[in-house]
């Protein structure tokens, strides 16, 4: 595995004269640079070390007008390797670099006293001694300090021994990012064109494998693009397992693919303009190395800093409101950051802050959440939740719970203390329909997903559909465990008996024997007088025993039957006119019509000029029964 390396220093300092020294290759490609002696952009080497591996650097400028450059050579580095002049000793570029790659939270890396030989052994081992004690106050505490001489190749194989030994230790750190990341990424620091065959892209890769032919997103623009070449070093390969990776791409434009945008098959990587992070501030550096700045201050809510993030650069807006400014356990501070245009960010990701006049290191940190929550999730931003987020930038679970629900592949995943929340308002509605309505055998389900809905939108952020979407894999959750019994349309509390209650099978039983006459009473009138509740109304219909044909009108289903019959058996005997059943009934034409019609309508009777004659139903079955007595008399 390739481990990249990237130099920060002084100009003028030697960095590129080391790497020659250390590679035998010159990293200033341009043809200025060469010409002016210094380095303008961002320029490569790379070592191949005896153990197999390689060391990938990154060969960055060192003058204060460059920062923006430095940073994009930076931006993607998994370790450091600061370069002090002997002769001048530490500058403040020396100082600004080293405190740009504190804020990165570059842990690994080296110092290379450079120019021994010009300043002299004394003058040397005193710039050693002053610039460990500077390292020692940022993240790079603890790198070893070598003296070399780039010229004379003095001390040169101590340091190739010593960066042969960080590469192990680096790529073994690597393999276990690489093996929980969501894909390879590239973050593309240049981007040119091949006349003929296509746009070039060059950047460091991690995450991740990237071969010919797989395809990845291009992000912003969330667009896919497929790789029809991989390089690594200036030579084709079948595929990339990370360092300094050249993509030949397929399907794009020059203009798509600029410094900044990022290449990748990690889900994780969104666009955003809006992101939660973790900031500490600047280290504080000064000279002489005893001496220190002011206390160092976390950027100010409201102040306008510029972001560094991978090889992308946007004006950033801190916001550190009441819900945001929360101090986290390792002393960096809760903040969002509105950026001027969308980056390609995701959870995880360092950065550095400067402030742009005068030009200065603010700070650094960590994202926390590319999309941080909004309207009503932000309350339940907490120290204890921030705080276990940032412990795990990348866990789902904190996420989940800062935010309380997360899209999923079916529907919204809710927090468990959110799924608990609207679980407890669902046994508690139920309990107080149950309360109310005590002749009611439970609450009608589409009531109760709609309340649940509306308490879901009042804890967390979730648009209708996604609420009733909770609403609705909440109820089914609640039935599946047992927690309420569902009984059709409606659910109850499990522990009361299925069906009506006693009092409601009471008043069923009362208008069943009022509609027991051939010319019942309206419906309404009699569920009134006996005192049927509407859910007894349906609950008799359910179980079929009344037949209601009109919205008023209904029969109990045993006096029905009878008079069906006695219109089929008059109706055997002749045409049938309603009169004549009215007559054989002692009703009304009012029930005598709306008989005869559903009898019609159900193909037991047909009508004629003449009346009502038997149907094809009814004349069907006799043809049956007439057939089955054949067979029994046969």
């Amino acid at each position: 595995m390739s481990v990249v390396v990237g130099t920060a220093g002084h100009i003028d300092h030697g960095k590129t004269t080391l790497l020659r020294a250390l590679t035998g290759i010159d990293a200033d490609r341009l043809p200025e640079e060469r010409r002016r002696g210094m380095t303008i952009d961002v320029g490569y080497a790379h070592l191949i070390l005896p153990t197999g591996g390689t060391l990938d650097f990154v060969d960055v400028p060192g003058h204060d007008r460059l920062v923006g450059n430095m940073l994009v050579g930076a931006g993607e580095i998994d370790a450091a390797l600061l370069v002090v002049a002997a002769d001048d000793g530490p500058s403040p570029q020396t100082l600004e670099h080293l405190e740009l790659l504190d804020a990165l939270a570059i842990r690994d890396g080296l110092v290379a006293v450079t120019k021994a030989d010009v300043a002299g052994e004394a003058r040397a081992a005193e710039v050693a001694d002053v610039v460990a004690a500077l390292v020692s106050r940022t993240t790079l505490a603890g790198a070893a300090v070598h003296v070399v001489a780039s010229t004379s190749g003095e001390g040169i194989d101590g340091l190739l021994a010593a960066l042969a030994a960080m590469a192990d230790r680096v790529a073994a750190r690597l393999a276990g990012e690489a093996s929980s990341s969501g894909g390879p990424r590239l973050a593309v620091d240049r981007s040119f064109q091949v006349h003929g065959r296509g746009i070039v892209v060059t950047g460091s890769l991690r995450g991740g494998r990237v071969a010919t032919g797989d395809v990845l997103r291009l992000v912003p623009g969330d667009r896919e693009v497929r790789v029809r070449e991989v390089q690594a070093r200036g030579a084709r390969v079948e595929a990339s397992d990370g360092g300094r990776t050249a993509l030949l791409l397929a399907g794009v434009e020059p203009g798509d693919v600029a410094r900044g945008v990022v290449l990748t098959a990690d889900p994780g990587v969104v666009a955003s303009s809006r992101v939660l992070v973790a900031i500490r501030p600047a280290a504080g550096l000064a000279l002489p190395a005893r001496a220190r700045r002011a206390e160092p201050v976390v950027p100010a809510d409201r102040e306008r800093l510029r972001l560094h993030l991978g090889t992308a650069q946007a004006g950033a807006l801190v916001v550190r409101g009441p819900r945001e400014a929360l101090d986290l356990p390792d002393g960096s501070t809760l903040a969002i950051l509105r950026l001027d245009a969308p980056l390609a960010v995701a959870p995880g990701d360092r950065f550095a802050l400067r402030r742009p006049s005068p030009g200065s290191t603010a700070g650094g940190g960590v994202v926390l959440d590319p999309l941080p929550p909004r309207g009503v999730s932000r309350r339940r931003l907490t120290p204890g939740r921030a705080a276990a987020l940032a412990a795990d930038p990348r866990s789902r679970a904190a996420r989940l719970d800062v935010h309380g629900s997360l899209p999923g592949t079916a529907g919204p995943e809710l927090a468990p203390d959110v799924a608990g929340a609207l679980d407890a308002t669902a046994v508690r509605l139920i309990a107080e329909h149950h309360a109310a309505h005590p002749e009611s055998p439970g609450l009608p389900l589409p009531a109760l997903r709609q309340e649940l809905a509306l308490a879901a939108r009042r804890l967390v952020t979730l648009d209708r559909a996604a609420a009733d979407s909770a609403a609705r894999d909440g109820v089914a959750r609640l039935i599946a465990a047992g927690s309420v019994a569902r009984d059709g349309d409606v659910v109850r509390d499990p522990a009361r008996t299925a069906g009506p209650p006693p009092q409601v099978l009471a008043a069923m039983d009362r208008l069943e024997a009022a509609l027991a006459v051939p010319a019942p009473p309206p419906l309404a009138d009699a569920a009134r007088a006996v005192g049927c509740p509407p859910e007894g109304v349906r609950a008799l219909e359910a179980a079929n025993r009344i037949v209601r044909l009109e919205d008023d009108l209904a029969w109990a289903a045993s006096t029905y039957r009878e008079l069906s019959r006695e219109a089929l058996t008059l109706a055997s005997r002749g045409p049938l006119s309603p009169a004549a059943f009215r007559d054989a009934t002692g009703t009304s034409r009012k029930y005598v019509l709306v008989i005869l019609e559903d009898l019609g309508r159900r193909g037991l009777l047909r009508r004629t000029d003449a009346g009502h004659v038997l149907g094809p139903r009814t004349l069907a079955r006799l043809a049956e029964r007439a057939a089955k007595q054949e067979g029994r008399e046969a």
